[in-house]
């Protein structure tokens, strides 16, 4: 279970390396039913059924269920320009190998006609144990556990002064953090009237034991010590009755949006949707990347200021985020503060976000990376797109028409426009 950021040869300083991971769903061809078949991809390529597969700068991975394969860094890298490149062959890669079975990747957060309940195949081979403690535990049938694709971003931090920089900053961007990346508009071959429906269901598929994944926005800690103190001792103690053989007390437990792997000295994002290609995808994790960078700089704020919220009131705020996506309102004119942004009123997510890329972040020499993050602000986010693209009320014919233009997005390496598809 090597992650995007294991074994770095030295222990960075902020910024100074950038991990990320992407996962992405094995569907047919035509019909788009998802495919479990990721030991068949992996055993194709090295003979055997491993859980990675590394090839220098790209690793391809497992994950929970047959049908997802995860691509991400083969250890942190020193810049994101260009990553995408590296991420888009390795899923041109796959797609060839994939042909034999009339299959293909699907991105999106969510395949929007999966039944999960009866499509729900775990993996079987390496590493199975944690699985098999998941699913007994919490029984990963369900959008939640077995229907969510996302995109992982693991950041560095030297020591405790740097965690307590990085934690306070991705805190407080985390709640409006969906309005880029919510790509999930439908589930069971419905919209489900929310912008980001993946992280609806996830943040409720371990309600049994609420300490796992908490409010997701991480509570108020800015020390190792705290940390594992306040957070990850209650989720060991909380599991211990139905974990005995202790397989599931590791950091890796920790299902909130953003979670702190002291082994590595990183603190990873989950609560991005995957794009339609890695192009978008990149797009959005350096918007994210600079904007945080702008924080920890203490360019409008001090990092006191930032200390402050409690997880509640910026829970509060992702939820509406979840919901309505860039057109969420902000009302809290501390939180705009925060960013500099001082205005009477109330403004939208949409709009603060419009306003932080024109101030924070520096695309300069990425052309297609800086194209495919203003379709995000001025066309909407993919979800957004996706909504206009299959009309109010969808059929399945017509939801399978638009995936498909999506999956060749993926296979191209271009942005989803409703208007004009890849």
């Amino acid at each position: 279970m090597a992650e995007a950021m294991d074994n770095p040869k030295k222990t960075l300083h902020l910024f100074e390396g950038f991990g990320v991971e992407m996962e992405y769903m094995i569907v047919e061809r035509n019909t788009l039913q998802v495919l479990p078949i990721t030991d068949k991809l992996i055993y194709d390529e090295v003979g055997e059924y491993l859980s990675d597969v590394e090839f220098g700068d790209i690793a391809w991975s497992n994950e929970l269920v047959l049908h997802v394969v995860e691509l991400k860094t083969q250890g942190p890298v020193k810049t994101l320009a260009q990553l995408h490149q590296k991420f888009q062959e390795h899923v041109q890669k796959i797609n060839r190998m994939l042909e034999k079975y009339n299959g293909m990747l699907l991105p999106t957060g969510a395949h929007p006609l999966m039944d999960p309940y009866a499509e729900t195949k775990l993996w079987p081979h390496e590493h199975n144990a944690v699985y098999e403690a998941y699913n007994r535990i919490f029984d990963c049938r369900g959008h939640g556990w077995s229907n969510l694709q996302s995109t992982h971003l693991n950041l560095p931090f030297y020591d405790d002064a740097e965690f307590e920089k990085l934690h306070a900053a991705i805190r407080v961007l985390l709640p409006i953090m969906p309005a880029l990346s919510a790509s999930t508009p439908l589930l069971d071959g419905q919209l489900t009237g929310m912008a980001d429906s993946r992280i609806e269901v996830y943040r409720q598929n371990q309600q049994k034991l609420p300490s796992i994944t908490g409010k997701v926005v991480p509570e108020a800690v800015f020390s190792a010590k705290d940390y594992k103190q306040q957070i990850l001792h209650k989720m060991y103690q909380e599991i211990a009755p139905h974990d005995p053989e202790e397989t599931l007390q590791e950091e890796f437990l920790n299902s909130r949006g953003a979670i702190a792997r002291f082994e590595r000295n990183t603190i990873e994002i989950r609560l991005l949707d995957i794009q339609e290609c890695p192009l978008a995808d990149l797009a959005v994790v350096q918007a994210i990347v600079q904007v945080l960078q702008a924080l920890i700089d203490e360019r409008w704020t001090s990092l006191q200021n930032l200390k402050v919220w409690h997880e509640d009131e910026l829970s509060s705020l992702l939820l509406e985020v979840v919901q309505k996506g860039q057109e969420a309102v902000i009302t809290n004119q501390a939180y705009l503060r925060l960013y500099g942004y001082n205005r009477s009123g109330s403004c939208t997510v949409g709009e603060l976000w419009k306003y932080l890329i024109q101030e924070a972040v520096n695309l300069q020499g990425q052309p297609e990376v800086s194209a495919a993050l203003n379709v995000i602000f001025s066309c909407g986010n993919l979800s957004r797109r996706i909504s206009e693209a299959v009309g109010p009320a969808p059929s399945a014919e017509k939801i399978r028409e638009v995936y498909l233009q999506l999956a060749d997005c993926l296979r191209k390496g271009c942005v989803f426009l409703p208007e004009n598809p890849c």
